[in-house]
C-alpha cells in the first residue's frame, strides 16, 4: 500500500514515520509514503504556487497548473511502479468534505492507497478540484490552516490497521466505532487510586473476577451505555445494521434515557 502526499510542508510528516506504533507500518514496508513538495512543480524565479482570487477578497488561492504538474508526476511514478493497476483516488482535505469515519478508514486500509492533497491559504482553484479530486474529506466542523494535519490523521488511522503494527492483532477490533459503538472504559494498576478527599477510586469488581463471560458482558453494557448517553445516533445506526442483540436491547431499556424504541 502506498500513499503519495502533495504538500508545501513535507517536513511535518517526518515524526510520523519515526515514532510511535505507526513507525512499524513504514519500517516493515507494508505502508509506503512518498512526499511531493509542490514548489518543485512551480515555475519562475519565485516558485509561486498561489495567486490572488478572482473577484477580490482576502487571502490567496493555490493555482491549478503547479498542482496539475505535481499530480501528473505522481501518476507517472505510480504507473512505473504498479504497471496496469487502476489509478488510486485523489483525496483533498476540506471543511466541505465528507467527515472521515472508521468505516472509510477500514476501506482505505484494505486498498492500494491514495494520493493525498494538502491545501493551504484560502483554498484551491475549483477547476483543479472539479477535474481531478475523487473524494473530499473533513475532520469536522472547524477550519485548520492546511491539509497536513488531516492527512496525518488519516495516515495514522490507516497505519494502525496494518498487520503487525499493533502488538495485539485484536486490539483495534475493540476500538470505538469498530462495531458501531463507542469503546468501554478501561482500567489498570493500581487497584485503588487515592483521592484528594481521603477516599479511593477502585477498579470495578467484575474486572478482577477472572470470569471472562461476566467481563465481556460488563464491557458490552458499558459500551452500550456510553454510546446511548453520548451518541444516541450510533445506537440508531447499530439497530439499523442489525448489530444489537436481544440482550443488548433489554439492557438499553433499563437506562433512564429517551431513546427511540427498538423496531
Amino acid at each position: 500500500m502506498r500513499f503519495d502526499v502533495i504538500t508545501l510542508f513535507p517536513e511535518l510528516f517526518a515524526p510520523h514515520l519515526e515514532v510511535g506504533v505507526t513507525r512499524r507500518a513504514y519500517a516493515g514496508g507494508g505502508l509506503q509514503l512518498k512526499l511531493w513538495l509542490l514548489r518543485d512543480f512551480a515555475e519562475g524565479n519565485y516558485r509561486r504556487v498561489d495567486d490572488r482570487p478572482f473577484g477580490g477578497g482576502p487571502g490567496m488561492v493555490m493555482m491549478a497548473p503547479p498542482l496539475e504538474r505535481a499530480l501528473a508526476a505522481v501518476r507517472t511514478a505510480r504507473a512505473l511502479e504498479e504497471g496496469d493497476a487502476p489509478p488510486v483516488p485523489l483525496i483533498h482535505f476540506s471543511p466541505t468534505g465528507r467527515v472521515l469515519d472508521q468505516a472509510l478508514v477500514r476501506e482505505l486500509a484494505a486498498g492500494p492507497g491514495a494520493v493525498l492533497l494538502c491545501g493551504r491559504y484560502e483554498g484551491i482553484d475549483q477547476r483543479f478540484i472539479d477535474r481531478h479530486v475523487d473524494l473530499e474529506l473533513s475532520l469536522g466542523d472547524f477550519v485548520l490552516s492546511g491539509g497536513e494535519l488531516p492527512a496525518l490523521v488519516l495516515l495514522d488511522a490507516v497505519a494502525r490497521l496494518q498487520p503487525g503494527v499493533l502488538q495485539d492483532a485484536a486490539s483495534h477490533q475493540q476500538d470505538s466505532f469498530e462495531d458501531g459503538l463507542l469503546d468501554c472504559p478501561h482500567y489498570s494498576r493500581p487497584e485503588q487510586l487515592p483521592r484528594a478527599d481521603g477516599g479511593v477510586d477502585v477498579v470495578p469488581e467484575v474486572l478482577l473476577s477472572g470470569h471472562h463471560g461476566r467481563i465481556a458482558r460488563w464491557r458490552r453494557e458499558r459500551s452500550l451505555e456510553l454510546t446511548a448517553r453520548r451518541r444516541p445516533d450510533l445506537i440508531t445506526a447499530a439497530r439499523a445494521a442489525g448489530r444489537l442483540s436481544r440482550e443488548d436491547e433489554k439492557f438499553l431499556r433499563t437506562l433512564d434515557l429517551d431513546l427511540p424504541p427498538a423496531p
